[in-house]
C-alpha cells in the first residue's frame, strides 16, 4: 500500500478486511487458499470481509480438522468445507465449494432440504451407517455414512448455518456384510455336514464365543456376545456335566485333543446329543490361550443306536419266548384239529401269519424306516393278533376302531407293544385258556389316539406282577419314549385292562 493510500480511510479498511480474511484462513492448507481466492460476492454470503465473526470463528476451528466437515450457510446451504471433506467429495471437488447444497448434491437434494429445515429451526440430526447413492465420480455409487448435523448460531443467537460432520463407513459396512455372508455360508456347510457349529473359549478371559449357543440354555443371542464357560456348562445334562469338565481339564493340562459325546438341554426342554472335538492352543508364554473346536449334532445317530439296541434285546427276548409261543400255537391247533393233517395245515398257517407280523418290526431292526411308509391301526392290530386266533372260536379276539393312519416308525413301536401284550396273554393271560378272550378297541379322543386292551376268561389274577420283565419295559419304552404316549395297567381279578394314549401327531413318524 502506497503513502497516498494510507491517507484514504476506505482503502485502509479494505486492506484490513483482506488481511483479516487471510489471517483466519491461514493454516487452512490448500482449502484455505481456495476459500480465500473464491469470489464469494457471487453468492448470498457476500465477500469474506462481510462474513459474520461467528462464522469466521467456526471456520477457523474446523478448517484444520482431519475429520470431514462441511459448513452449510444460510437458507440455501452455501457449502464451505475442509480438506478432509474434499477427499470425501472426490470428483465433485472443487466445484462444490461455494455452491448451494441442493445443486452440489442433486441426487440427495430432498435429504439435504430436510437437514436445512431441521437445523435452521434449532434441531439436530444424527445417522449411523446411513445408506445413500452418490455420484462422486460421475457414476452411481452406494455409500454408507455416519452423519451428524447441528446448527451454528450468528451474533444474535439465531441459527444461521449448519455444521455437518461426515464420516464414511462404506468399507466397514461392506466388510461386515461380507463376513456375515461368509459365516452364513460356513454355517450352511456345517449344517449340511451334520455339524452344529464351532466354538472358541478364551480361557484367560473366560469368554466362550459359541455359534452353537442355541443348543444351550444360554440361548443364541447371549452366546453370540460371549459368556463364561460356566453358563454353557449349565446347559449340559447333569449326568454328563462332570465328565465334560474333566475331559476339558485333561486336554488343557496335557495338550491332547478332546473328543466327547454328551447331552445338552434346550430351553424348550428337548434333549439333544452332540459330539464335541477340540484342543487347547497356548499363547507365546506357554499359557493356555484358547480352547477351540467343533460340535456335531448326533441325536439321530444316538436315537438309531438306542432303537437298534432295544430291538436287538427284543430279538433275544423273542428267541427265548419262541418255543413258548410255538407250544401255545401247537396246543391251540391240537384243540381244534380233527386230524394230524388238519393240525399241520393250521399250524403252518399260524406260523406264516406270525412271520408277516414280524415284517412290521423288521424295518426298525434293519434301520430302514422310510417317511413314505404308511399303514393303519387296523392293519397293525390284526396282523399282530392273527397268530393267536383260534379257529374254533374266532370271536375270542375282537378288534375294532377307525382306520387311523400310522407311519413306519410308529407302526414298529406299536407292533412291539401289542406283540408283547399278546405274547403275555398267550403265556399267562386270557389266551392261555380255551375260554379266554381279548378285546382291542381304539379311537380318537381330542388330539390323542386312545387304545384299550381288555382280557377276560383267563386265569384269575391274584395280585399284580411284583416286578417288570424286559417285555414290559420294552412295551413301556416303545410307547412312551418313542411315541411320547402313556400306558396304564389295571390288573383286575378277571383279567388285565391296558389303556394306551398316543399324541396323533406322533403317529405319522
Amino acid at each position: 500500500m502506497s503513502n497516498s493510500d494510507l491517507s484514504n480511510p476506505s482503502a485502509v479498511a479494505a486492506a484490513e478486511s483482506v488481511q483479516n480474511a487471510a489471517d483466519f484462513l491461514s493454516g487452512g492448507g490448500e482449502l484455505g487458499k481456495l476459500i480465500h481466492a473464491f469470489d464469494w460476492s457471487k453468492t448470498s454470503l457476500g465477500p469474506i470481509s462481510q462474513w459474520p465473526q461467528s462464522m469466521k470463528t467456526a471456520l477457523r476451528n474446523w478448517l484444520r480438522s482431519p475429520v470431514p466437515i462441511v459448513f452449510l450457510w444460510g437458507p440455501d446451504g452455501i457449502m464451505i468445507y475442509n480438506d478432509a471433506y474434499s477427499a470425501f467429495a472426490e470428483g465433485r471437488h472443487p466445484h462444490l465449494l461455494g455452491s448451494k447444497v441442493r445443486e452440489g448434491w442433486p441426487e440427495v437434494a430432498d435429504f439435504n432440504d430436510n437437514v436445512l429445515k431441521v437445523c435452521l429451526s434449532g434441531g439436530t440430526l444424527s445417522y449411523r451407517d446411513f445408506e445413500l447413492t452418490l455420484y462422486r465420480k460421475g457414476l452411481p455409487e452406494r455409500v454408507w455414512l455416519n452423519l451428524d448435523y447441528s446448527p451454528v448460531l450468528d451474533e444474535s443467537g439465531r441459527p444461521a448455518g449448519v455444521l455437518a460432520v461426515v464420516m464414511e463407513t462404506t468399507g466397514r459396512v461392506l466388510a461386515e456384510r461380507a463376513l456375515a455372508k461368509a459365516e452364513e455360508h460356513l454355517n450352511i456347510a456345517l449344517r449340511t455336514a451334520g455339524t452344529v457349529g464351532t466354538f472358541d473359549w478364551d480361557i484367560q478371559n473366560d469368554t466362550l464365543d459359541a455359534h452353537y449357543a442355541a443348543m444351550f440354555s444360554t440361548g443364541p443371542v447371549t452366546g453370540k456376545k460371549g459368556v463364561p464357560m460356566t453358563k454353557h456348562l449349565a446347559g449340559i445334562h447333569p449326568d454328563d456335566r462332570e465328565g465334560v469338565v474333566e475331559a476339558i481339564g485333561h486336554a488343557i493340562t496335557t495338550g491332547e485333543k478332546c473328543t466327547r459325546e454328551y447331552r445338552v438341554l434346550r430351553k424348550d426342554g428337548a434333549i439333544r446329543w452332540i459330539k464335541a472335538c477340540g484342543e487347547c492352543k497356548r499363547d507365546k508364554d506357554g499359557r493356555p490361550g484358547h480352547f477351540i473346536g467343533v460340535v456335531m449334532d448326533i441325536t439321530e445317530h444316538k436315537e438309531a443306536e438306542e432303537r437298534q439296541r432295544l430291538l436287538l434285546r427284543e430279538t433275544n427276548h423273542r428267541i427265548k419266548n419262541l418255543f413258548a409261543i410255538f407250544h401255545g400255537m401247537i396246543r391251540m391247533s391240537a384243540r381244534s384239529a380233527r386230524t394230524p393233517q388238519e393240525m399241520a395245515a393250521s399250524l403252518v398257517g399260524r406260523l406264516e401269519t406270525l412271520m408277516r407280523a414280524k415284517d412290521l418290526v423288521r424295518p426298525g431292526i434293519m434301520g430302514t424306516e422310510k417317511e413314505q411308509e404308511r399303514t393303519t391301526m387296523d392293519a397293525v392290530v390284526r396282523t399282530i393278533l392273527k397268530p393267536y386266533e383260534d379257529d374254533s372260536a374266532r370271536e375270542r379276539i375282537v378288534a375294532s376302531g377307525p382306520p387311523v393312519p400310522v407311519g413306519g416308525k410308529a407302526a414298529t413301536s406299536l407292533a412291539l407293544a401289542l406283540h408283547e401284550s399278546a405274547t403275555n396273554a398267550a403265556k399267562y393271560g386270557a389266551l392261555s385258556e380255551a375260554g379266554g378272550s381279548v378285546r382291542v378297541e381304539w379311537g380318537i379322543l381330542d388330539s390323542d389316539l386312545y387304545l384299550e386292551w381288555e382280557e377276560s376268561g383267563g386265569p384269575p389274577i391274584i395280585a399284580p406282577p411284583q416286578k417288570q420283565g424286559f417285555g414290559s419295559v420294552l412295551a413301556q419304552r416303545s410307547i412312551t419314549d418313542q411315541l411320547g404316549g402313556k400306558l396304564a395297567y389295571d390288573w383286575r381279578p378277571t383279567g388285565l385292562l391296558l389303556q394306551v394314549t398316543i399324541p396323533l401327531d406322533r403317529l405319522g413318524i
